[in-house]
């Protein structure tokens, strides 16, 4: 059974342990990304402290955790980030399938009209399954870019 569950501090030894992954992080963070109890502490805070114009959601396989998925709203632009990582395992299941499905919700019941990712161009699985869920490939709006997206480096993909 796939719960999917809004994360809290006990979940941070997950977060690091999936964030240090290397695999996990190879489009995004090489080698992958070594922070500590209290960076992923903080990081986690903000989530926790602008819920629910932002989320992040602990993901797991019958009590074995897979990963995570997040969203955060722009209230000014109406529109959402949406973001997921999971381990290997948890790939091809449909585990990505039904927690970014999730999170889409949540973020459309929160108020975004538009949700958008930005993968690797590489990641042509994380493509696929955007696409799969209905996203479109556009030019990357300059809100986005404003964010620090860099529209040579990503794919920006929408959902209305």
């Amino acid at each position: 059974m796939i719960e999917i569950k809004e994360s809290t501090y006990d979940d941070i030894k997950n977060i690091q342990g999936l964030w240090a992954d290397a695999d996990v992080m190879k489009y995004i963070w090489p080698g992958g990304l070594q922070e500590t109890e209290e960076g992923v502490k903080k990081w986690l805070d903000k989530y926790i402290s602008t819920r629910p114009m932002s989320n992040h959601y602990s993901i797991f396989e019958d009590g074995k955790y897979c990963g995570e998925t997040a969203y955060g709203i722009d209230e000014k632009n109406r529109c959402a980030s949406l973001d997921i990582k999971l381990f290997s395992f948890a790939r091809g299941r449909g585990i990505a399938t039904k927690a970014l499905s999730y999170a889409m919700e949540e973020a459309f019941k929160n108020g975004a009209e538009t949700v958008w990712v930005d993968p690797n161009p590489a990641n042509s699985k994380a493509i696929a399954l955007y696409q799969r869920l209905g996203f479109v490939r556009k030019e990357m709006p300059e809100h986005v870019i404003a964010l620090g997206e860099d529209p040579n480096v990503f794919a920006y993909m929408e959902l209305k």
